[in-house]
């Protein structure tokens, strides 16, 4: 393998090795087996390439053009010409696709599924990365240069994964990179000369004193320190959190088996996506036995921890799910309740890894790997574990206490009024001053969280508006408080945060409010019943939900009591109980009875989703197939192109070369002398091999010049002589008298090397070669000149080569078996 080649092979294990840190980012690893097809294609290009060899620029921009046809040909051949070259339309599909892939970034934590959009940003992304690695390392020969590309992947896998394993990661990537340096040393090392390759090996064959392989093991030594350096140091380093919506879901870690903590989907950062989609596709279908839908919330999560910057699950211990939920914390026996039984079917496109439940549960039935949070009574999915496509029973609990037992709540535990009360010394102090003055006059912790309830619900003027951004840092709530606009995340976040300025412990609570009726008496929650509302603690009762966003849910029924200058708002038709205005659309329920089918009253539970259809993609060993077929349509029209510019760059460069090569064997017969018996063996052996080396450099020029007459319509008449032959490509091409000259100058060159008793090269018969092609380009059509760039004639030869080669080895695998039959036997076994 030619170094090149091995700085190539080097450059695609290094980007792969960058590349491993995107993993943690994605549910499945399938994109990095296609990554990685791609970037062998891209690399060959760009080795074949450089073997014609081409131009630096033209090298890069073939790269560059065929991973943009990698790319059309996976991810968007519907849109593209004969499935390969893109259009306007393929260019618009990546457009979408870019789009919706930068929403799923900002929709999901770690580790997100591989939706097509992301998919194509970490593809494509590889393959740029990859470019510029090849291009540094290979094309320009700077290896150390290329690991800002490397460096820069690993960095955005970083920033954006939460830094489990992230040690691993970082070894992976750096391994690739010493590899693509220690390959180039070796290079360069070798074009050092016999300080370092040709030194004396010692005893045994191994490297003596000095050899080359000292600066090797330096330059490894070298490396592990600075390995052992990058990781250690960061480890005196102060961390950084993310902002109000950290993206990153931190305080959700990954684990296993029954403990630790498990990584899910951030739960907030795809509410005000999913509150603005164009279509509102469902989420969830769900038969209950509950009187009132009204409270029928699915909770997601608890967010109980607030730094001032962001709301986020803290990290809590997860055990095996239990038959029976314990009783809610704080819930005691004197509060009414009733047992709820729903059956709850998720779209098998919708991939959440926390369960949609009603608050508070008492059971769960649902097969998979799923985990227990007590402190929140959630579950979270473990081992890639998620919601798609799954259908599960929940029993619960619908608490229904009365003002009186709310206001008569005594204080709340210790542990819970210190855990929950927590605010931060960043958080403005506008919001506990407001948060006294709209409660002033309240008498218990109760009735200020009416208040606070009303003041945003009714009383403050805020304005529901999903098209406000969410905002980050310690000032965004009192920004919301300021402006009054906003969506759910705002009103929940804000009311939480006052309810602790005030001593109420407070969380705020992510999930869906309550769906719509349909006719065959199911319910359908769709995306934009995404909702989050904050959980407030009272001592005898436990976390009790209040609702105050505008336009949104429903408003709880013991938030309403006869309290001086307490109003009943006014719910808008959106924030009515669903059941009044049940849906004309059918829906079906794996509970849909015979009779219902037979009368069609029921439809599919979940709609068909024909863009979830085939999310996945065809399989990596079929887009590698159409990979193949794509690169073989567009190489063979141009294989008699690239090997003619291969040949004639073989040919003419042989003059370099043999020149150089003959200054040497002068250089080292310059010593040698004769003896009484003429001269030394030395010298005659260094003399046939200069004759050898000019004669078929000379040979080589003469076969170009024939050649190149050739593509230009002049057939090669191999019956006559070099001057004649000369003559006749002068006569039939109508060159000018210089173009004339060079043409008989090599012909002589051919002369002198066949006849002469002591043949030396001509220098510049490489150029008198360029000349003629000049000037019979000049004056030839443009039919002519197109066909011999596109079409040369001469290419014919590729074809008569392959053919002799394959004679040859017929001839000589033929002569291996006729030796080994002919094979004499062994002594002892001769018959007598």
């Amino acid at each position: 393998m030619s170094m090149r080649a091995r700085m190539a092979l080097m450059s695609v294990v290094a980007t792969l090795a960058a590349s491993c840190a995107l993993l943690p980012l994605v549910e499945t690893p399938g994109w990095l087996l296609l990554a990685s097809v791609l970037l062998l294609v891209q690399s060959g290009v760009g080795a074949a390439a450089r073997r014609v060899p081409l131009a630096r620029s033209l090298t890069i921009a073939a790269q560059a053009l065929v991973s943009l046809l990698l790319l059309t040909l996976a991810f968007a051949r519907e849109y593209a010409v004969v499935g390969l070259v893109p259009g306007p339309q393929a260019f618009q599909h990546f457009s979408d696709l870019l789009q919706t892939g930068t929403n799923d970034v900002e929709r999901y934590a770690i580790p997100a599924p591989l939706s097509d959009g992301i998919e194509l940003m970490l593809v494509g992304g590889v393959l740029v990365i990859g470019l510029l690695v090849d291009v540094l390392a290979v094309t320009f020969r700077s290896a150390a240069p290329a690991g800002l590309p490397l460096l820069a992947l690993y960095s955005v896998a970083a920033g954006l994964s939460d830094g489990s394993g992230g040690w691993v990661w970082f070894l992976i990537a750096a391994a690739g990179y010493l590899m693509l340096l220690l390959a180039e040393g070796r290079d360069r090392l070798s074009q050092w000369g016999r300080v370092f390759a040709g030194a004396p090996r010692a005893q045994g064959g191994g490297p003596g004193p000095g050899g080359a392989v000292a600066p090797v093991r330096t330059g490894r030594r070298i490396g592990v320190v600075a390995l052992g350096i990058a990781l250690v140091v960061p480890l005196a380093l102060p961390a950084m959190d993310g902002g109000l919506l950290d993206s990153t879901g931190a305080g959700v870690g990954a684990g296993s088996g029954g403990g630790g903590t498990i990584s899910a989907v951030n739960p907030l950062v795809s509410l005000r996506d999913s509150l603005n989609v164009d279509e509102d596709r469902t989420v969830l279908t769900l038969r209950t036995d509950a009187e009132d839908l009204s409270n029928m919330y699915l909770r997601i999560v608890s967010l109980d921890d607030f730094d001032g910057t962001t709301w986020r699950p803290s990290k809590r211990q997860i055990v095996g799910v239990p038959d029976e939920f314990p009783t809610p914390t704080g819930l005691s026996p004197d509060v009414p309740r009733t047992e709820v039984r729903t059956r709850i079917a998720a779209a098998d496109w919708y991939a959440q890894d926390w369960l949609p439940m009603p608050y508070p549960p008492s059971g769960v039935n649902i097969d998979g790997e799923w985990r227990y949070e007590p402190e929140g009574m959630t579950l979270v999915g473990d081992h890639g574990q998620n919601t798609r496509g799954e259908t599960y029973d929940v029993t619960s609990l619908n608490v229904q206490p009365t003002a009186d037992q709310l206001s008569n709540a005594p204080a709340p535990p210790s542990q819970i009024e210190r855990d929950y009360t927590e605010l931060p010394d960043s958080l403005p102090p506008v919001v506990a001053q407001t948060a006294r003055e709209v409660t002033a006059g309240a008498s218990n912790p109760y009735e200020q969280a009416v208040r606070l309830q009303e003041y945003f619900a009714v009383s403050g003027g805020f304005t529901y508006d999903t098209e406000v951004e969410v905002g980050s840092g310690s000032t965004a709530i009192a920004r919301f408080l300021r402006d009054k606009r906003g969506f759910c995340v705002h009103f929940s976040f804000a009311m939480a945060s006052m309810a602790r300025s005030l001593g109420i412990p407070a969380r705020v609570a992510v999930g869906f409010a309550p769906g719509t009726m349909q006719a065959d008496g199911s319910v359908a929650v769709g995306l934009r019943d995404a909702h989050a509302w904050p959980e407030l603690y009272f001592e005898g009762v436990g976390w009790t939900r209040f609702e105050p966003t505008p336009n949104r849910g429903t408003t709880p029924s013991y938030t309403l009591p006869d309290l001086p200058g307490v109003t009943v708002p006014d719910l808008p038709e959106s924030a009515q109980p669903s059941q009044d205005t049940p849906s004309a659309a059918p829906s079906t329920d794996p509970s849909c009875s015979a009779e219902d089918k037979r009368l069609e009253a029921c439809a599919g539970a979940l709609p068909d989703d024909t863009a979830a259809a085939g999310a996945d993609g065809p399989p990596w060993y079929q887009i590698a197939a159409w990979v193949l077929l794509g690169l073989a349509v567009v190489a063979v029209p141009l294989a008699p192109m690239l090997w003619r510019v291969r040949r004639r760059s073989v040919r003419l460069t042989s003059e370099r070369h043999a020149l150089a090569a003959l200054d040497e064997l002068g250089r080292a017969s310059a010593g040698g002398g004769s003896g009484a018996d003429g001269p030394g063996p030395a010298i005659q052996v260094d003399s046939r091999h200069a004759a050898e080396i000019a004669t078929t450099h000379v040979l080589a020029v003469w076969r170009e010049l024939t050649d190149t007459a050739w593509d230009y319509g002049i057939a090669p008449d191999d019956a006559l002589t070099p001057r004649k032959a000369a003559a006749r490509i002068v006569r039939l091409g109508h060159v000018d008298d210089t173009a004339a000259a060079s043409v008989h100058r090599v012909a002589g060159a051919v002369e002198q090397i066949l006849y002469a008793p002591d043949p030396r090269p001509v220098p510049g018969l490489a150029q008198d070669v360029r000349g003629l092609q000049v000037a019979l380009r000049s004056r030839a059509s443009r039919k002519t000149r197109i066909r011999a760039v596109l079409a040369p004639r001469s290419a014919v030869r590729a074809v008569w080569d392959l053919t002799d080669r394959v004679t040859a080895l017929r001839v000589h695998w033929a002569e291996r078996v006729q030796a080994l039959v002919r094979r004499p036997k062994p002594s002892g076994q001769q018959s007598g």
